[in-house]
């Protein structure tokens, strides 16, 4: 069930998303060759209880899991996509890091990611980063009341698509509010026109994923929540919480 936000429940959602804005920059700040994925998610458990927030993945078990998430952010390197459980391991020149982190006050949750380059990054590293960010761009801009679904989706599809990579088939956004994962989904594919239509009040997660192989296949890591891509080809994420306004989109999860 889809369920409209009031005016008071979204500004709960922008203080979440303060929290999320700033735990993202001090995170990709810190995430440099040598440093360990388990220190970066401790700098994020430290700086969200400062800020007078509750971490939202942390013990979070969805539908789709066999066990609670373990740790407070996803970090996700490489050919890992999303969902990536923080360990010891340590950062190296060259990585591609996906952080994904939500937050939550009063009850509602920011969710956000960022994909950044650790070290010194090839030009293709670069560039899948910033086809990634433009089709977050693309799929905010096309958010507009009295919309559809189907026009964010198809948005994000034409970016990835035009530069050559795959998009995860089964994977992408959904509905933020009182838990992270809400309805509607919104998936990086699909046909413009098509879908629930986008209301005021409505709240959803837009994120793509961008696999530079070129293919949409996956597959999941033992640890039953890493998403890896299928062919070893690495992977960047992008992501805002985004509420449809009358006057247009309006993104929850900034400074």
């Amino acid at each position: 069930m889809v369920v409209l936000k009031t005016a008071a429940e979204l500004a709960a959602m922008r203080e979440a998303g303060r929290v999320v804005a700033r735990t993202l920059a001090a995170v990709s700040d810190a995430a440099r060759p040598g440093t360990r994925l388990t220190d970066l998610d401790q700098l994020a458990a430290d700086l969200i209880a400062d800020l007078g927030a509750k971490p939202s993945f942390r013990g979070y078990r969805p539908r789709f899991a066999r066990t609670p998430f373990p740790a407070v952010l996803c970090l996700s390197v490489d050919d890992a996509i999303i969902h990536g459980i923080p360990d010891r391991r340590a950062l190296r020149d060259g990585d591609l890091l996906s952080i994904d982190c939500g937050a939550c006050v009063d009850g509602f949750h920011g969710d956000a990611a960022v994909t950044v380059p650790v070290g010194s990054v090839d030009q293709a590293g670069h560039r899948l980063i910033a086809t990634a960010t433009e089709a977050l761009a693309a799929g905010i801009a096309a958010a507009q009341p009295a919309g559809r679904i189907g026009d964010i989706s198809y948005a994000v599809q034409t970016v990835c698509r035009a530069a050559g990579y795959g998009t995860p088939a089964g994977f992408g956004g959904h509905g933020v509010g009182t838990t992270v994962h809400e309805d509607p989904d919104v998936p990086n594919t699909g046909r413009p026109g098509r879908g629930p239509v986008l209301r005021e009040g409505l709240a959803i997660a837009i994120e793509p994923m961008v696999l530079e192989g070129g293919r949409d296949r996956v597959r999941l890591l033992r640890d039953g929540w890493t998403v890896v891509t299928a062919d070893g080809s690495r992977a960047a994420h992008a992501e805002h919480t985004v509420a449809v306004t009358a006057d247009g989109p309006v993104i929850l999860t900034v400074p």
